[in-house]
Order: C-alpha cells, then sequence, then structure tokens
C-alpha cells in the first residue's frame, strides 16, 4: 500500500519544502538534518504496511491470522498425536498382554500403552504431537521392566498424528466457515464437523444416501491415505454411534442414519520407456521416477474431495518422468496396462503400484 514511500521519495519531499534560498545539497545542514528523519519515515511506513496486511485474513500470517480467524470462532486446529498398533511378544514368540500406560521408546520418542485391541495387540498413543508419530515403525524398548516380555513392534498407523494447522488450510476453512454457514446437518455442518476430528484429513458427504434421513460420509486420512477402520470407527461413534443409530446420541442431528467410510486405495502400477542421458542406467533412476509418480499421486489425493472422480492422466505421469535428472524422453506409458487415462471411482484414490522402466 506503501511502496512508493521510500527513502528517496521522503527525503525529496522534505526537502522540496525547504526554500531554494538555502543549501540543500548531500552534506549542507539542511539536508544532514532532514535525512535521518526521511529515514525514520521510511521504516514507519514499512512496519504499517505489514500491520496493514496482518489485519486482513488474505494476507494476515501466524498468530496474527489466528485471532483474526478466532473472531469468527474459527480456531487453528493445534497438532495432534498419532495413534499406532503395537504388538507385544513373550520369550515364545507369542502375542501376550501388557500393562496400559505402559511407555516404550523408539528413536526420540515415546509410545504409551493406551487401549486393548486383542490379546498383544494394543492401541498406542505417541507422547509428542504431529507428523512425527507417523514416521518411525519396528523394534520399541519398554522403558520400565515388563514381565515376561520378549519383544515390542511398532506396527500400522490407526490414526495419523497431525502438525499445527498450516495458515494456507485455516484460511480456506475460514472461508468455508464464513461463505458456507454450517447449520442442522446442512452438507457444510458434516463437513466441518468431520473434518475437525483428528487424523481426518478430507470428507465428500453423501446426503439421502439410501432415503430420507440417511447420510453417508467417505473420509480420507489426514496423511491422505485410505483410513484405518480404527478411525473410521472413531469417526462413526462421534457422529453417530453404531448403537441407537439416529437418536441424536452423537454430533449428527437426531433422526439422520450416519455412515461413516473410508476412502480405498487403488494401486497404479505404471509401465514406462525412457530414453536417458549417457552412461545413465535405468536401476540408477528407479527411486527417483517412483519418487516423481508418488508426488503426483499425492496431490491426487489431496484434490479428492473436491472431484466427482479423480482421473490418472498418462501425460501428467510423462512430464513429472521429464523432470528426473539424466530422463531425455518418455514413450509408450501406461497405467495398469493402458495407454488410456484411468478414472478412478468416486471413492477411489490411486495409491503408487509397481513402477516397471524400460531402458
Amino acid at each position: 500500500m506503501y511502496e512508493y514511500m521510500t527513502y528517496d521519495y521522503i527525503l525529496e519531499r522534505m526537502l522540496s519544502r525547504v526554500p531554494d534560498t538555502i543549501d540543500k545539497r548531500e552534506g549542507s545542514v539542511i539536508y544532514d538534518a532532514c535525512a535521518p528523519a526521511a529515514a525514520e519515515l521510511a521504516q514507519m511506513y514499512i512496519e504499517l504496511d505489514i500491520n496493514y496486511n496482518l489485519s486482513f485474513v488474505d494476507t494476515a500470517s501466524g498468530e496474527y491470522l489466528s485471532r483474526r480467524t478466532a473472531e469468527f470462532g474459527v480456531l487453528r486446529f493445534g497438532a495432534t498425536p498419532a495413534e499406532r498398533k503395537g504388538l507385544f511378544y513373550n520369550s515364545a514368540n507369542a502375542l501376550m498382554d501388557v500393562p496400559l500406560g505402559g511407555r516404550y521408546s523408539i528413536g526420540d520418542l515415546t509410545f504409551v500403552v493406551k487401549e486393548k485391541i486383542s490379546t498383544g495387540t494394543f492401541k498406542m498413543a505417541c507422547e509428542t504431537p504431529g507428523t512425527v508419530g507417523n514416521e518411525e515403525f519396528g523394534p520399541i524398548l519398554p522403558i520400565d521392566y515388563v514381565a515376561s516380555l520378549s519383544r515390542a513392534v511398532l506396527a500400522e498407523v490407526l490414526v495419523p498424528g497431525e502438525d499445527d494447522e498450516p495458515d494456507d488450510e485455516l484460511r480456506q476453512r475460514f472461508y468455508a466457515a464464513v461463505n458456507e454457514p454450517a447449520f442442522g446437518g446442512n452438507v457444510a455442518d458434516y463437513k466441518q464437523r468431520i473434518n475437525a476430528i483428528p487424523g481426518v484429513g478430507a470428507t465428500k458427504v453423501y446426503p439421502v444416501w439410501q432415503g430420507g434421513g440417511t447420510v453417508k460420509c467417505t473420509v480420507i486420512a489426514a496423511d491422505w491415505t485410505p483410513p484405518s477402520q480404527t478411525l473410521i470407527d472413531e469417526v462413526q461413534t462421534i457422529m453417530d454411534p453404531t448403537v441407537n443409530r439416529g437418536q441424536g446420541i452423537g454430533q449428527a442431528p437426531i433422526d439422520h442414519v450416519v455412515t461413516i467410510a473410508g476412502v480405498t486405495g487403488l494401486p497404479i502400477n505404471v509401465e514406462t520407456t525412457l530414453s536417458l542421458a549417457t552412461g545413465v542406467t535405468p536401476g540408477q533412476l528407479q527411486t527417483d521416477v517412483e519418487a516423481a509418480i508418488s508426488s503426483y499421486l499425492i496431490e491426487l489425493r489431496k484434490d479428492w474431495f473436491l472431484q466427482q472422480q479423480l482421473v490418472v492422466r498418462t501425460a501428467q505421469i510423462d512430464a513429472r518422468i521429464l523432470t528426473v535428472a539424466g530422463v531425455e524422453d518418455v514413450a509408450g506409458t501406461t497405467v495398469n496396462g493402458s495407454s488410456a487415462n484411468l478414472t478412478l471411482g468416486a471413492d477411489e484414490v490411486p495409491q503408487l503400484g509397481m513402477v516397471t522402466i524400460h531402458g
């Protein structure tokens, strides 16, 4: 807003108010008196412009964006801990039960035994909130002695941990709350309520799914993968428990029978022929090509809730492969055995399968 209010502009404007009968050249008394004031005023305008932008949602950031959206009841989502499956074995390599509340370490993280799933299988919560709890897999060590325990393993992610909500996501959620008011079980109401549940990334709502009063909501996990059954069950219980469904015990309105489902992952097998730079072999590029294709599929999964159906496009795959250093050309790319684009079902999302490279 005040880009033109530079040091030179302000100084020139100040000196223009001084009569020409007075020496205004650089180094003169009046010049040296005005220059420091012009520098301070230029800095003031910079600060004024920053604070002006922090007063609007579309340009605010950090704490100031949080304070601005909070005025409308939209609060930034804080980091949430990951919930993982833990497996516990005795010396005979048989699953065994361990005490609830026990703490186990892996790397720099500590997980707490939260809930029993079945014999020797427990839900564990990471003490450190955020996506860091989704990353480690493998052996975990008890912090306190556990009788008869031979080994313990940290297995699959049940509910993904999430970091503090980024500015862009908070801003978009604010716009949705203001422009699409949630009320009385409308589509916006379901989306906002379910998306606020830890571990949920996005939601599609199908009203009047099986007649009046029925609603189907399909969710994708916060790490943009198909959700675990544990997460689906948690969302179901919060929205409309399977016991006494439609009675308004959950967050869904009375007489709304809500069914929570998860997206299903469809493996995407890619086969392609590459022209490579001199001295480069297909095996050297395998990992980079897989990463490029995987990045494209993640972008599609993040866009799932905005589309009726996702389309995996061979041209897009070719374009991503061409960004890999050492690849000079791409030909004959097929997706799941076909050179045509692949259209997925309404609740399907693409996941990387086999990538076959011919040189």
